[in-house]
């Protein structure tokens, strides 16, 4: 599908002012499932830009919420190098979770009500944003979740304090899952990986559970990790959990 990938949207988030969100979405009429795609710690870079359009070009709304925007100016983008990295991992463990959970809410309110969206939301995120999708789904009105190398969920080192309740409120997930690891990434190793899928099974999510020899980022088209390859496999399988979760 001819995309539309020129339009943002600021949506307010109460006590934490405007978040703007990048907007990808058919060129055509019709109205489509909704997709709330949170970015790595880099915020909305071309990498990201790049796979929302894949993904959007499969029939999708996706919208991309700028995850530091209490903290960067609109529109601002972190460099990948060792600057954009540090500031991308202090502003991670710096950001409340309860203001990443208002963030989440109010993206998925402005996607909902989008004229080209028909209410039917899904999530989608790497890295920093996996964790961030898998949280959003803790919203009753998501059906799935896509969650690329979610960091800290293992380990429960999200946001101020390195204190977050994300293995804790999994019973309250009923929206379907898609999990997809790298084996070779360092930041979810495989006892990490285990206590997820142990948890997962505890209290009955219905989720799919995918590794890849990979390393941490494989997605991302920029830089030594990028596997092609994989990131053809990795849409794929997203469109088909897509199809399944969201048609029932």
């Amino acid at each position: 599908m001819i995309l539309r990938s020129d339009e943002t949207q600021d949506v307010e988030v109460p006590g934490a002012g405007a978040m703007r969100m990048h907007l990808f979405r058919p060129a055509g009429e019709g109205r489509f499932p909704g997709v709330l795609l949170f970015s790595e710690i880099y915020q909305v870079t071309a990498p990201i830009r790049r796979l929302a359009a894949m993904i959007a070009g499969n029939g999708y709304v996706v919208a991309v919420p700028e995850v530091y925007h209490d903290y960067e100016p609109a529109g601002a983008v972190l460099n990948y190098d060792a600057a954009g990295t540090d500031r991308g991992n202090a502003l991670k463990i710096t950001k409340p979770v309860a203001a990443y959970d208002a963030d989440a809410k109010a993206g998925l309110s402005a996607l909902a009500a989008h004229p080209a969206c028909n209410g039917k939301l899904a999530t989608f995120g790497v890295c920093l944003g996996g964790h961030l999708a898998y949280r959003a789904a803790l919203d009753p009105r998501v059906s799935a979740a896509a969650c690329f190398y979610p960091t800290d969920i293992h380990s429960g080192t999200l946001g101020e304090g390195r204190s977050d309740d994300s293995l804790a409120r999994m019973a309250e997930l009923k929206a379907d899952a898609m999990f997809v690891w790298g084996r070779q990434d360092p930041h979810v190793p495989y006892a990490g990986r285990e206590v997820i899928r142990a948890r997962l099974e505890e209290v009955g999510a219905s989720y799919e559970w995918h590794e890849v020899n990979a390393q941490h980022a494989f997605l991302r088209d920029e830089g030594p990790r990028y596997d092609p390859a994989l990131f053809l496999e990795a849409m794929l399988l997203t469109f088909a959990f897509y199809r399944r979760a969201l048609a029932s």
